[in-house]
C-alpha cells in the first residue's frame, strides 16, 4: 500500500471510533486549536511569507497572491470562525424525523457524519482550518491536499491541527495531509473510494475538471462565480450604489464578487454613469457591451464571449436588458448558478427573480459579498456548491452530515 492510500486508510479507521465522539471533546479541539492560532500567529505568518515570496518569483498575479496572503487580521478571522462552529449545535445524532408504524418498530431518522472528506484547494491556506473544524464538529474525518504554492502554510497549520487533536487524546490520523509537491497524488487521493466517502474541489475550473473526471467517489463541486446584479428600474439609486460597489470591490478576487453588472434600459441614460462613475472612482475598470457604449462611452468593449467570464479582478461587465424577463435569462444563461442579486423595490419582479433565477443563493437590495458560511450564520464553510446534491450554497455543518435510520423493535419479525 502506497503513502497516499495509507494515510487515506488511517483517516477512515479514525472516523469510524471519532463518528460516536461527544460534543464536548470536538469542541475542546476546536478551542485548543484557536488558541493554538492565536499563540502562533508570527510562526503562521513566517511560513506564509516563504509562499508568497515563491509565488512573486513565479509570477503568480495579484488576485492569486490575495487569495495567497495570511495576515494577523486574517488569522483572527479565521479564529472567529472557529469561536462560532464552537458555538453551533452539533447536528451528530440528531432526529430529523420519528415515527413508530404498526407493527410497533419505532424508526428514527438520524443525522450522522458522511465519514472521510477529502478537500483538493488552490491557493486559500485557511480552508486547511476551515475544512478540519467542519469535519471534526461534523464527526468526520479529512483529507487534506493544498497546492505546492500554500506549501510551507498548510503544513504549519495542519500541525496545529494535529497538535490540538493530540492534546485531547485524538488521533492526529483523523486529519490526513497529502505531498503537495507532487502533482500525481491529487490523482492518486481520487482513487481512494474505498477509503474517502466524498471529495471537495476548492479552486478554478481546471481543479475542478481534473477532480470530476477522476474521482471513484461522490464529488461536491464548489465552483467559481460569474456573479450578476440586476439594477431594476424601481431600485433606489443610494442602495444601488452601496450594494454594487461593495460587491465588486470589497475584495474582488473571491468567488461572491460581482462581475457582470445588468441594468434596465429605462433608467440606463441615469444610472449607467453614476454607477460606472462610482466603480471607476474605486479603480474599478468598466467592459460594456454595445448596448450599454451608448450610456458609457469610454467603456471599453466586451465581447458575447466574455459574458461567462469570472475576472477575479477589479473589472467588471455592464449590460443592458430590456426588464426583468430579459435579465433572468441573461443571469440563467451566462452565470454560473453562484450568487446573483437584484435592486428593486417591486414586489412582483422581487418574486418573480427569487423564484426564476437558477441559483445557489439570491439576494434582495443587498451585496453579493454575503455569499459566505460565516456572513450567513453556519460557522465556516467547505465552499460554495454550485450543484444540486446532495447540498448546494455554503457547505455548512450540516451539510456534512447524511441520515440513517435507527430502528427500535422488542422482537419484530417480517413475513
Amino acid at each position: 500500500m502506497n503513502l497516499v492510500a495509507k494515510i487515506c486508510e488511517n483517516a477512515k479507521q479514525t472516523a469510524n471510533t471519532f463518528a460516536g465522539i461527544s460534543e464536548g471533546i470536538k469542541n475542546s479541539i476546536l478551542l485548543c486549536l484557536k488558541n493554538l492560532l492565536e499563540e502562533n500567529s508570527e510562526k503562521i505568518i513566517a511560513a506564509n511569507k516563504k509562499d508568497l515570496l515563491l509565488a512573486e518569483k513565479n509570477g503568480r498575479n495579484a488576485a492569486f497572491l490575495d487569495r495567497l496572503t495570511l495576515t494577523n487580521e486574517r488569522i483572527k478571522g479565521i479564529a472567529e470562525g472557529l469561536e462560532a462552529i464552537i458555538s453551533l449545535n452539533d447536528p451528530v445524532g440528531e432526529i430529523v424525523e420519528e415515527y413508530v408504524l404498526p407493527n410497533g418498530l419505532n424508526v428514527k431518522k438520524t443525522r450522522a457524519p458522511l465519514g472521510v472528506i477529502a478537500i483538493i484547494f488552490e491557493a486559500r491556506p485557511n480552508v486547511a482550518i476551515d475544512a478540519a473544524a467542519l469535519c471534526i464538529k461534523s464527526g468526520n474525518g479529512v483529507i487534506l491536499r493544498g497546492s505546492k504554492d500554500s506549501t510551507e502554510s498548510v503544513n504549519m497549520l495542519v500541525f496545529l491541527i494535529k497538535k490540538a487533536l493530540k492534546e485531547n487524546k485524538i488521533s492526529e490520523n483523523l486529519v490526513g495531509l497529502i505531498d503537495s509537491s507532487d502533482r500525481s497524488t491529487s490523482v492518486e487521493v481520487l482513487k481512494q473510494d474505498k477509503f474517502i466517502d466524498v471529495v471537495i474541489p476548492r479552486g478554478g475550473e481546471s481543479l475542478k475538471k481534473v477532480v470530476l473526471e477522476n474521482a471513484t467517489m461522490p464529488v461536491i463541486a464548489s465552483a467559481g462565480g460569474n456573479c450578476h446584479i440586476y439594477v431594476a428600474k424601481t431600485a433606489k439609486l443610494e442602495v444601488a450604489e452601496k450594494v454594487v460597489v461593495n460587491s465588486k470591490t470589497n475584495r474582488p478576487a473571491v468567488c461572491n464578487a460581482l462581475e457582470t453588472l445588468l441594468v434596465d434600459k429605462s433608467v440606463a441614460p441615469s444610472m449607467v454613469p453614476f454607477l460606472c462613475g462610482s466603480l471607476c472612482r474605486e479603480g474599478v475598470e468598466i467592459r460594456v457591451s454595445e448596448r450599454a457604449k451608448e450610456y458609457y462611452p469610454q467603456g471599453k468593449i466586451v465581447s458575447s464571449e466574455e459574458m461567462y467570464k469570472e475576472y477575479d479582478d477589479m473589472i467588471i461587465k455592464v449590460e443592458i436588458v430590456k426588464g426583468i424577463e430579459e435579465a433572468i435569462s441573461h443571469i440563467n444563461y451566462f452565470g454560473t448558478h453562484h450568487s446573483d442579486g437584484i435592486i428593486s423595490e417591486d414586489y412582483e419582479e422581487i418574486d418573480k427573480f427569487m423564484k426564476e433565477v437558477d441559483s445557489s443563493a439570491i439576494y434582495l437590495n443587498a451585496s453579493t459579498r454575503f455569499t459566505d458560511g460565516f456572513q450567513l450564520g453556519l460557522g465556516a464553510e467547505m465552499g460554495i456548491s454550485t450543484q444540486k446534491l446532495h447540498v448546494r450554497g455554503p457547505i455548512g455543518l450540516k451539510e456534512l452530515t447524511s441520515t440513517k435510520y435507527c430502528v427500535y423493535g422488542n422482537g419484530q419479525t417480517r413475513n
